[in-house]
Order: structure tokens, then sequence, then C-alpha cells
């Protein structure tokens, strides 16, 4: 998943960049509102990281022009200030939740997961494409009954697909949600990738669930032909 902070803080970044990226969230960093609005305007981002005390434009600011520019992202605000009048003028700019300074990192994950469980996105905490199963929460991952080994990139990568279950993902698409935008490595990263999790989850079944899409980009489908 790829998700944008917004935080001036060196401390409180370095701090929410390592724990996102031990579980292969790509992250990408802006240090103050003007730039948190630029980012999240040219970029798909999967959820939102805005801290309320920003430089240049606050965080409710910002918040509010995403929501007149119709982004939809879901936003979790992170803010020193614990009072309810502030908690509630953040819900009511549009954030979808709420988490005071400081905080542990375990939670500030869940509230993440919370959120990418909002519709669009399944609900269900176990992602099911046929007889591949993934539980979330629990980074396993099963195929008919049997457990399989991915390294956390593959298993970012494999929820990503398996959150847009008969979907064609272009390699961009891919690109933007699974790498941040500091990527610099080889151009068929995806491939190479998705290679990999072809391995482990089709090799040796009868029916394989990861097709590609020619000169287009990769689907997860029980049914080659399903559109």
């Amino acid at each position: 998943m790829r998700v944008l902070l917004v935080e001036d803080e060196p401390g409180m970044t370095q701090f929410i960049c390592q724990g996102l990226n031990e579980v292969s969230y790509a992250v990408d960093v802006a240090v103050d509102g003007c730039t948190g609005l630029d980012y999240a305007l040219s970029s798909d981002y999967d959820a939102l990281i805005l801290d309320i005390m920003l430089p240049k434009m606050d965080g409710l600011q910002l918040l509010r022009k995403l929501r007149n520019e119709g982004i939809t992202t879901p936003v979790l605000l992170l803010t020193a200030r614990d009072e309810v009048d502030d908690r509630v003028q953040g819900l009511d700019a549009g954030a979808d939740d709420y988490l005071a300074k400081p905080f542990a990192f375990p939670e500030l994950l869940a509230r993440l997961r919370a959120l990418l469980r909002r519709p669009p996105l399944q609900l269900n905490p176990i992602l099911q494409v046929a007889d591949l199963e993934m539980d979330v929460a629990n980074r396993v991952v099963h195929r008919d009954g049997k457990q399989i080994d991915l390294s956390p990139r593959e298993f970012a990568l494999l929820e990503y697909l398996m959150r847009h279950p008969r979907q064609i993902l272009t390699r961009d698409q891919i690109m933007e949600h699974i790498w941040n935008a500091d990527f610099y490595g080889e151009s068929n990263v995806v491939d190479v990738y998705i290679g990999y999790l072809r391995r482990k989850i089709d090799q040796g079944v009868d029916k394989p669930l990861l097709h590609t899409v020619r000169g287009v980009g990769y689907r997860l489908s029980a049914r080659q032909d399903e559109a």
C-alpha cells in the first residue's frame, strides 16, 4: 500500500516511516501543507497521514482543500491536540480517523488497516480469490489450505492484487502503490516480482490465478478470460 505522510517533525517522520517500511508500505513524505497538497493531487495514494500543525498550510486547511477537490482517499489525522473540539474540527473537515500524539506504532498501523478496509476496498480482513486466502492482520497466506511464505514486498504486491480482484492493473499502477516516489531500480521490477509471486502461488496447480494481460498489465482472477 502507498501512503502519503505530511509531517514536519523529523523524529516523528523517521519513527513512522521506519515502522511502515518494515511492513512494506511505500511512504512518500511532505514536510509542509503546500507540498502535501501537491503530492496528494498529483499521485494516487491508498491513505494519507496528516499532522494538524504544519508550516505554510495547516492540516485542516489541507484536508478541506483535498475534499473540495473530490479526493476521497482515507485520512488519518495526527496531532498533539487532544481536546474534544479539536477532534470534532478534524472529523468535520473530512478526516476519517484521529490519533493524538504520543501514540504506539501498533495502534497507528491498526487504524491504517481499518481505513484500508473501507469501501471500495474489501471489508473482510480475510481477502480471498478462489482458493487463495490472505489474512492481512496476521500476514499469513494460504492456497488450497497450504501456507505460502512471502517476502514483505511480495506480500504487499499480492495484497494490492487481492484488493482489486478481476481488475486489470497496469505496471504503472502497481509501481505507484508498492514502491514509493524515491525508488530507483530496474525498470522491470514489477515483472520480476510478478514472476516471484507466480512461482509461489500458481506453480504446480491446475488453475493459475495470476494472469498477464499482454501490453497492459496483470490481473488476479480465477478465470483467464474474465473481464
